[in-house]
């Protein structure tokens, strides 16, 4: 079992400390061992009690559940981590994956839709995954009921990933249980929560970045004006990645996401053509290799004064800001006011938001 896994394990799942923090820390320290150390004394300086660490035991079990289920874990920064998915601020720092991880080397293309998908858009789905896996492209989608699941089998054969909500051992929905196992032995399963997980509905927003992070490119092909592959759609262009619709009938509500994701810019879509067509300028940089945690170095604790510290708790507030505007208002280094930031989240003081924004919590 390797220490740093362990350490990195024993980092993300401990209280309150996610994703933006723990890449914080590991820019900082440069290793989870020395942000695990470092982190009572942040904390403090935070103005608030440090977070209980996630015990070694716990996470040599999780390990363990993991290898057991034949399954094994991706670190960000290193090995098979998918490199465009690490480009993301708030990218998992620890996939689990079960089953062919050479789909990760490929090209990849999300598909993702309604759950109450209606038959023709099913078999479109279908078609279009059959097309693109045929084109030495890997299908990424959620495992969910209707368009996800007809993209999921359209692809089994040539190549498809499925990101789920919940552990890696837990089939959600039900009925898809055996889709899903045999995406973990034809295809490739990826999870980001603990085994044993039932997903729940604030588990999803999260499954939907790993989607779009992923790929270089998401296609919706039947959406309603609120649902989570919009939400999937919108996550896909902040990442800088390619957002392609099916355009419908504007008579069908399961449309409409659809033509007013077309209307604000997306990319129609009618054949996998047209998907390889606008995903091709994408593919180089998605697939640029970096390592998230090459930056300059950065400030030690020491150089964030406690004047410093005042004034950005000064700047903050109930309403969320952006850091860029942090950074702007107060005229220090961002790392100065990333290291405050830091601090103020591990004391359990600090929300973070969407498009890079935090407020006091």
């Amino acid at each position: 079992m390797s220490q740093d896994l362990l350490d990195r394990l024993r980092l993300i799942r401990t209280s309150g400390l996610g994703p933006i923090a723990f890449r914080q820390l590991l820019l900082r320290f440069g290793s989870a061992s020395e942000a695990l150390a470092a982190i009572p004394d942040l904390a403090r300086r935070g103005g608030g009690k440090a977070p209980s660490l996630h015990t070694i035991a716990a996470a040599e079990r999780e390990i363990a559940a993991v290898e057991a289920l034949g399954g094994r874990f991706l670190s960000i920064g290193q090995g098979l981590y998918p490199r465009g998915l690490a480009e993301l601020e708030n990218a998992p720092p620890l996939l689990m994956v079960k089953g062919r991880l050479d789909l990760l080397e490929r090209p990849m293309v999300a598909i993702v839709g309604a759950r109450n998908a209606s038959a023709a858009a099913c078999r479109f789905a279908r078609g279009l995954a059959h097309e693109l896996g045929r084109e030495g492209v890997s299908v990424v989608s959620g495992l969910a009921r209707g368009i996800d699941s007809a993209a999921h089998d359209g692809s089994l054969e040539t190549g498809t990933i499925a990101v789920i909500a919940g552990g890696i051992d837990v089939a959600y929905p039900p009925e898809n249980a055996a889709r899903q196992q045999d995406i973990a032995e034809r295809g490739l399963l990826i999870a980001e929560m603990p085994p044993g997980t039932e997903p729940r509905a604030r588990h999803f927003p999260y499954r939907n970045r790993i989607i779009a992070g992923l790929a270089a490119g998401t296609v919706v092909v039947e959406a309603a004006p609120r649902s989570g592959s919009l939400i999937t759609a919108r996550l896909a262009a902040e990442a800088g990645r390619e957002v392609m619709a099916v355009p419908g009938s504007p008579l069908d509500p399961r449309a409409q996401g659809c033509n007013q994701l077309i209307r604000d810019g997306a990319t129609l879509i009618q054949c996998a053509a047209d998907v390889i067509e606008a995903v091709r300028p994408m593919l180089s940089q998605v697939a640029s290799p970096r390592n998230p945690f090459e930056t300059a170095p950065q400030p030690d604790p020491d150089d964030a004064e406690p004047d410093l510290r005042a004034a950005i708790e000064s700047l903050l507030g109930p309403s969320p800001v952006p850091v860029d505007e942090l950074v702007r208002q107060s005229g220090a280094p961002a790392g100065a006011v990333q290291l405050i930031l830091l601090e103020l989240d591990l004391a359990g003081r600090l929300d973070r938001h969407a498009g890079g924004k935090v407020s006091l919590g």
